[in-house]
């Protein structure tokens, strides 16, 4: 008898996270216009050695940001929460897609990209992050929108500002 309601427990709480991990997905979005050529705003936003001059976001602290490898940045949504986050480098399309992942499996993943798309002299950039996982059905992801949002528009004063 014990052992049975054990198993319907146990089979309640699979259900649960199985219902959970499918329904957790979530995804931030920021777009912007820099008036300068896809290769001007690749190369700043390729050079994380400079990202302290520019940008209030991410720094990149550990890594070199290469297909296939695994980086580590200093990300700070705002100024009160800062916080390590590893990410493997997935794809790089020079001028055009920066494309990193992380988090833990089942709990909380994103795939994080960065697309620049041309305009004639300008270029329009994106930063798309998806979430998913148990976890994400808990969280919250707009503060981590809002802190893209400052990131793209850092990005594009500091291009705009380069000769």
């Amino acid at each position: 008898m014990l052992n049975s309601k054990l198993l319907i427990i146990v089979a309640i709480i699979i259900v649960l996270l199985v219902i959970l991990y499918f329904t957790g997905k979530k995804s931030v979005h920021s777009e912007i216009i820099i008036n300068r050529t896809s290769e001007e705003v690749w190369s700043v936003l390729i050079n994380t050695d400079q990202y302290q001059d520019w940008n209030p976001v991410m720094k990149l602290i550990e890594g070199e940001i290469q297909e296939g490898n695994t980086v580590k940045y200093q990300f700070s949504q705002d100024k009160e929460n800062s916080s390590e986050i590893p990410s493997k480098v997935k794809k790089i399309i020079k001028n055009k897609l920066l494309n990193q992942g992380g988090g833990m499996p089942f709990v909380l993943t994103f795939d994080h990209k960065y697309i620049l798309e041309s305009l004639d002299s300008k270029t329009k950039v994106t930063i798309h992050e998806d979430y998913t996982g148990i976890w994400v059905n808990f969280w919250n992801p707009k503060p981590v929108g809002k802190a893209y949002e400052n990131l793209n528009k850092a990005l594009k004063s500091r291009v705009e500002s380069l000769n």
